[in-house]
């Protein structure tokens, strides 16, 4: 397996729209944020917590691993930092090198030391759009699978696509999470996902602006999680 060099700009990094902000911004990671951040990762199933974050840095997002945070003058990138402890670094930066340019996935314009610089994702993730009570089109969902295909002919392995790690952007999907994509084992996250969305939430729940509380999303996501841990179980003996 062939690693992209850390404390590099990758091939893409002539892909950024603006360089020298990127060139900045690099430098203001290593001058205002690593040095005060405080970035940890208590428990590795549930998301990683972040303490303080410098100013003008902000959080965007958090995952299992690590942490996302943007800086309001380089409004479309943003750094992902791993929590001290964490591995899958080098991981999802081959997943960046494989992936190489595609409209569905963010793009990786540098790394070094445990955190990378990647091109910033709008939209909605499907996770908050139940929240928020917004439809989601088909064509999300086709996006998505398309993108999912393409990520397996580059030779990857679509892992833990849930609705925390997809996101509705203008009527269109996008993949937000590619970290776990180089493990091989089976995983039926996404498919099952598809199946609530076509047996349950297009037939019963698209027609109205049902917004669900996060503690109810919270309670099915910790369900399902104990449900596919059964049958795979039996499905093992």
């Amino acid at each position: 397996m062939t690693f992209l060099y850390p404390g590099e700009f990758i091939a893409d990094y002539k892909s950024c729209q603006n360089q020298e902000d990127l060139k900045r911004m690099i430098e203001s990671i290593h001058q205002e944020l690593l040095p005060n951040l405080q970035l940890e990762s208590i428990e590795p199933h549930n998301p990683v917590v972040v303490h303080h974050v410098p100013e003008p840095w902000q959080l965007l997002g958090i995952g299992n691993y690590a942490g996302v945070f943007y800086h309001s003058e380089y409004e479309d990138l943003v750094v992902k930092i791993y929590a001290p402890g964490r591995l899958g670094w080098s991981e999802e930066l081959e997943v960046y090198r494989r992936l190489g340019l595609h409209s569905e996935f963010s793009t990786c314009f540098y790394a070094e030391n445990n955190f990378l610089v990647l091109k910033r994702l709008y939209g909605v993730t499907l996770y908050d759009c139940m929240n928020q009570g917004l439809k989601i089109p088909p064509r999300v969902i086709e996006d998505i699978d398309r993108a999912l295909e393409y990520a397996r002919s580059r030779g990857l392995y679509p892992h833990d696509i849930h609705g925390r790690n997809v996101m509705m952007s203008e009527g269109k999907g996008l993949v937000v999470d590619i970290s776990d994509f180089l493990r091989e084992e089976p995983c039926l996250a996404w498919d099952d996902l598809k199946k609530a969305y076509y047996y349950l939430y297009l037939p019963f729940f698209s027609w109205h602006r049902l917004q669900l509380p996060y503690f109810v999303l919270d309670l099915v996501r910790t369900n399902y999680r104990f449900f596919r841990r059964f049958l795979d179980t039996r499905s093992r003996r």
